[in-house]
């Protein structure tokens, strides 16, 4: 543990006296103007340093003397890339002129690929889900990201388990547990289980990043199948904040939340996020088992944050999660074998990471990260107890530079995964894994750049794996845009598989021989933009080799689960369409998904499709501003036939479609909404029974969920800033 929270220091040492050629500066002044005059809020970026202009237009820059390309950016504007000459102990000046433009989106900065560049610019594809669209959801589930993430297209959220409403994310079809979910670039919700989604509240979020496909060369093992980076919201310069959310749902839930901001002095700034969110146990079509369980949860998160100005800035983070959750057979009823049979579960997480920047000259950063995470399970599965500790240690050390086209990072982490049980001790695993990187952003020429990546991870228990990765983004026209990208990364065996959340480790043998999961993806997409109007298109291919299964033996008594290395490759490809059009009030959004998952049957090794991925799935969402003070939002998803895994009642589920309006009214300080959802009222267990004859060779009642098991669901509340 010692090691993981001193690690980045250490290395920083390393790195800071490692000798730095010695160069004279300069000091440049940028005068930004547009038709209209000076434009204020213009990022202006020279090597690895950057800063906003001011009222007059005007930054000024310290620069390695000699010739410099700088960078102009602004949300309205084309961005523009310019040749200056600094001299060497003098001031020079330039005047560069930006030209308006309509925009989709905003010039949104992406941090989650280390080199801080804008979104369009990245040739890595990243999707950023803006905070307009973030506070759409906050009005939908104020309690959990699911919604938000749900509803991105090419992801998917999937119920692990129906008794507690576990869930984890799907990136493009491949299984939740490749996906890595980051806060403000810190593993803070670690590896410890599928319920990681259902806790995390979207009310301090800024943006959410998402990267599809293999990211093992950014972010090591944990992100085989993509990366989800939720960024936070940060103080204001100008404005203290403070907010508090009420909300209430048709289904018993309610979710309580408070929000602060301010600033402390011209260095320091503080936000806090507290909520309280209560669920009670909802048996909807009157079968004894719990549709939707019951939970408590209470959760507190303050965060520091300090900036001097000159490129140094500190950023800390403590978090603390309690939960209590009750599903399985509602009070007074019984499985089909007699007797009650409970699920349940209590959760206590602790966490707590620092992020800090410091400025090594004119052209250099250097990144530490430091992070820990210590989460305790009490779960019940009828008549199985299972408790258990998992806990993540994370360090990391990285130096940014700028030379001509080239940004380049090279570092260092430091990551210790652990799992212990009480009642079951033969699954207790410490995974230590120091790692080295190296990544290059390359910009030869305005309408091509390419960033190249690699890691090299030392897993002490499964050897060397490098992982590299390679991005190219093409513009040859204006209004066109292309990127390939390619990437491979491995996954370490942990017994805490899909088909293990829902009925523990009692009927699971210890793990054999097994080999880390091998994986590697491609990607590329068309992106084509006019005025209000942007269309992209995807194609994707993804190939998992060793991936491991869970295999059935009824002749193995008391223990007929074992995890085994899969016969053959799990391969994963498809298209994504999406359509965003901005036109004044109205916002509209149009996605469709194809996809096609196969991979070997794990008890006869024949070809098969993954279970519950829908081939196709589509969605649309319009909303509409009404003179700034209301909105009106109206969505229709569709999820198309998904296979089904030894079900005894359909061999592949239903088609189906839900409905959602949305309406939010703006009354002073207050945000007073009203959210409906399937209206149409579809409800898997209207059609089949979700629990099982009889109990399973698992150990599981229930059958896999693949639809809603609830009808319409109204929920209304107040947002109100004070």
């Amino acid at each position: 543990m010692l090691l993981g929270v001193l690690y980045p220091f250490l290395l920083a040492v390393i790195l800071s006296s490692a000798p730095l050629l010695q160069q004279s500066t300069g000091t440049l002044i940028v005068r930004v103007v547009g038709e209209s005059g000076p434009i204020e809020h213009a990022t202006v970026r020279t090597g690895a340093t950057a800063a906003e202009t001011n009222a007059a237009g005007e930054v000024e820059l310290t620069a390695t003397a000699g010739q410099v390309e700088i960078v102009i950016e602004r949300f309205g504007y084309g961005s523009k890339r310019v040749a200056a000459t600094v001299k060497s102990g003098a001031q020079s000046r330039i005047v560069v002129e930006l030209e308006e433009e309509a925009v989709v989106n905003e010039n949104v900065v992406v941090t989650a690929t280390r080199t801080t560049q804008r979104v369009q610019d990245l040739p890595l594809r990243v999707e950023v889900i803006p905070q307009e669209e973030i506070d759409e959801k906050l009005s939908m589930t104020p309690g959990d990201v699911a919604m938000m993430l749900t509803e991105t297209n090419g992801l998917r959220v999937q119920v692990t388990s129906p008794a507690t409403g576990a869930a984890n994310v799907r990136v493009q079809g491949l299984r939740g547990r490749y996906t890595q979910i980051f806060s403000d670039g810190l593993p803070l919700y670690g590896q410890a289980g599928s319920l990681n989604v259902l806790q995390i509240p979207p009310m301090d979020l800024a943006q959410v990043e998402v990267i599809k496909g293999v990211a093992s060369a950014l972010y090591g093992s944990a992100a085989l199948g993509g990366v989800i980076n939720l960024v936070s919201r940060r103080p204001k310069a100008d404005q203290r904040e403070r907010e508090v959310l009420f909300n209430r749902t048709s289904e018993g839930g309610t979710d309580g939340a408070l929000w602060l901001s301010d600033k402390l002095g011209p260095k320091w700034g503080y936000t806090f996020l507290g909520g309280a969110h209560f669920q009670q146990v909802q048996d909807v079509n009157d079968d004894g088992w719990s549709d939707v369980p019951s939970y408590q949860r209470a959760l507190a998160r303050p965060r520091i944050f300090w900036e001097d100005g000159t490129g140094r800035s500190v950023f800390m983070t403590v978090g603390a999660m309690f939960e209590d959750r009750d599903g399985g057979t509602i009070e007074g009823a019984r499985a089909p074998d007699g007797s009650p049979f409970p699920q349940t579960l209590t959760t206590t997480a602790i966490d707590a990471g620092v992020v800090g920047r410091f400025a090594m000259g004119p052209s250099r950063v250097l990144t530490l990260r430091s992070s820990g995470l210590v989460t305790s399970h009490d779960q019940r599965f009828g008549e199985s107890r299972e408790r258990d500790r998992h806990h993540t240690w994370f360090g990391e050390t990285a130096l940014t530079g700028a030379a001509s086209r080239h940004t380049w990072v090279i570092g260092g982490a430091f990551q210790q995964d652990g799992y212990s049980s009480q009642e079951f001790p033969a699954f207790d695993y410490g995974y230590v894994v120091p790692s080295l990187f190296v990544q290059d952003d390359y910009a030869p020429l305005t309408w091509l750049s390419a960033s190249a990546s690699g890691r090299v991870d030392f897993h002490n228990e499964f050897g060397t794996f490098f992982s590299p990765r390679v991005s190219l983004l093409v513009r040859p026209l204006p209004r066109w845009s292309a990127r390939l990208s390619a990437g491979t990364g491995f996954y370490p065996p942990t017994p805490f598989l899909d088909e293990i959340d829902d009925v523990g480790l009692s009927r699971l043998t210890p793990l054999g021989d097994l080999e880390a999961e091998r994986g590697r993806s491609a990607s590329f997409d068309v992106s084509w933009r006019h005025e209000s109007l942007e269309l992209t298109g995807t194609l994707f291919r993804s190939r998992i080799d060793h991936a491991l299964q869970v295999r059935e033996d009824a002749d193995a008594a008391g223990k007929p689960l074992s995890i085994v290395n899969a016969a053959g490759p799990g391969n994963t490809s498809g298209t994504e369409l999406i359509a965003r059009l901005h036109r004044g009030p109205l916002d509209l959004i149009l996605t469709h998904m194809y996809l096609r998952a196969t991979e070997p049957d794990p008890e006869t090794g024949a070809r098969r499709d993954l279970p519950l991925n829908p081939q196709h799935s589509a969605g649309i969402d319009l909303l509409w501003e009404i003179e700034g003070r209301a909105r009106i939002g109206v969505e229709a998803f569709y999820t198309g036939r998904q296979p089904l895994d030894d079900s005894p009642y359909r061999t592949d589920s239903l088609r189906y479609w839900l409905f959602g309006l949305i309406g939010e009214y703006r009354a002073g300080p207050a945000r007073i909404f009203v959210n409906a959802e399937n209206l149409a009222g579809f409800r898997q267990t209207s059609h089949v029974p979700i629990v099982l004859p009889a109990r399973a060779i698992d150990g599981a009642w229930l059958d896999d969920e693949w639809g809603p098991l609830t009808g319409v669901v109204v929920n209304a509340g107040v947002r109100l800033r004070f």
